[in-house]
């Protein structure tokens, strides 16, 4: 497994352990899983890909926004736990190849 690789999951890792126990205070953040992360190769930027149980546009909506208003708290904190040079601004994208593949089924 390469460096990058080791980030990424410990980015997710990091996200879905704050979602999950309740540091982000949000709730309009409730059955979130996040998918995917995917930074540059300078570490400076990071997609991180969100899934939510419900196909409501307007819920997926409300979840984005509620991600993109907890994106400064959520850097911090993955700048106080994952040890690197550079803490990667982040930006929150909806992944719906749950939804597509649920629907496939």
């Amino acid at each position: 497994m390469s460096r990058m690789e080791r980030v990424n999951q410990q980015i997710k890792r990091e996200i879905g352990n704050m979602i999950q126990y309740g540091e982000i205070n949000d709730p309009r953040l409730t059955f979130v899983t996040i998918t995917y992360v995917e930074c540059s190769k300078d570490l400076q930027h990071a997609r991180v890909g969100f899934s939510v149980l419900s196909n409501n546009h307007k819920e997926i909506q409300s979840v984005q926004e509620g991600l993109s208003s907890a994106r400064g708290f959520v850097r911090k904190l993955i700048g106080q736990r994952v040890r690197l040079r550079y803490t990667p601004e982040i930006v929150f994208i909806h992944d719906n190849s749950l939804a597509y593949s649920s629907a496939i089924d």
